[in-house]
């Protein structure tokens, strides 16, 4: 498929019509049911925004589309987008699929509910600002039973995706687990992660897994240049480098202006003992004004740290401040520390080393 132009939409996960660079991950699963031989629940780990709920929906249209009876016809997972499966997944209505999610909190939810009463949409503001539940609560995880003692629609299969079991308490893991020990017949679990060694090990023993690795910069920029059309061929390939291998970051840190924020990191760190006091709190200001500015600051330095670790003329010092940093970030969350006093004593430290 060529680069082209995505639709509006399409690079939503439950859309996407697009899986660049997890061909072998991809493989694995149509193998696996092509030969009847598939596992009901599996663990699909790797870094976060590589794609991994888009292979999920992937899988989840596919088993819920396709002729068991001309398994070896199929070459790939796709679906066609004008088929009614595809269109029913696209909308959250398949009756034989289930999507867990951390949900919007009591006070945010009551606000969509109120809406689709009231026939009134929110607008894309609304829908940004509006905020999420720390995690997927116990009683969210019983809404799975429900579903499972249902039949499916067609006497196919029934697919749960959970995006992600990293979000779950202690409470809805068990719940999960209890699931995951006595799965009814022709249903599929697929559990995203994006940090399996945190999850319960009971959890990790009972999935089979499919580990899916980062992008490499060519696909990252091929996936940009569909996404996100408008940019500049240069801007294309410096977010390719410094996301990770991953396509969702590249896309957040295109749209948050990261390639500026990390021109200006690495300008006041070049500046070494000899920084101007008044461009770094400039910076920190402006970098705390919320938490997303927070946050993608914490990220972008804590990269560009790790970036120059090697190039730096004292690197036992800089591994040294890189702990350091995690540290100092780590207590900020944990004690309510002052973010923008935080992000000052970090840039302090590295300047003193260069």
């Amino acid at each position: 498929m060529g680069e082209g132009v995505a639709s509006p939409g399409e690079c939503v996960p439950r859309k996407n019509t697009v899986l660049l660079g997890h061909e072998a991950a991809e493989k694995m699963l149509l193998d696996a049911w092509k030969s009847n031989s598939l596992h009901n629940s599996w663990l699909i780990s790797g870094t976060e925004g590589i794609g991994k709920a888009t292979l999920a929906y992937r899988f989840a249209r596919f088993l819920l589309y396709a002729d068991e009876k001309q398994r070896e016809s199929y070459q790939s997972l796709y679906v066609p987008e004008d088929s009614q499966v595809f269109r029913l997944v696209a909308n959250d209505a398949h009756p034989d699929l289930k999507v867990l999610e951390r949900d919007y909190t009591e006070t945010d939810r009551k606000k969509v509910l109120k809406a689709i009463k009231d026939g009134e949409a929110l607008s894309d503001d609304e829908l940004k600002s509006l905020k999420k539940s720390a995690f997927i609560r116990v009683d969210d995880v019983r809404t799975i039973n429900e579903f499972l003692s249902k039949k499916s629609s067609n006497d196919g299969w029934r697919v749960v995706i959970i995006d992600s079991i990293d979000d779950m308490n202690v409470s809805s893991a068990n719940a999960i687990l209890k699931i995951l020990e006595e799965p009814p017949l022709k249903t599929i679990m697929l559990l995203i992660s994006h940090q399996p060694n945190r999850l319960l090990p009971t959890i990790r023993s009972r999935c089979a897994k499919l580990n899916m690795q980062p992008l490499d910069e060519t696909t990252v920029a091929s996936l940009l240049r569909r996404y996100r059309p408008e940019l500049a061929e240069p801007l294309v390939k410096n977010l390719a480098h410094i996301c990770s291998g991953s396509i969702g970051k590249a896309l957040i840190f295109a749209d948050k202006g990261a390639l500026d924020i990390y021109e200006r990191l690495g300008q006041l760190i070049a500046a070494g003992k000899k920084f101007k006091l008044a461009d770094m709190l400039a910076f920190c200001d402006e970098n705390v004004k919320d938490e997303d500015s927070y946050y993608l600051t914490q990220e972008l330095l804590l990269k560009y740290i790790a970036e120059n670790i090697k190039a730096s003329r004292d690197m036992e010092a800089m591994i040294e401040v890189w702990e350091k940093t995690v540290k100092a970030f780590d207590e900020a969350e944990r004690l309510n520390l002052d973010k923008r006093q935080t992000l000052l004593n970090v840039l302090y430290e590295i300047c003193k080393i260069n």
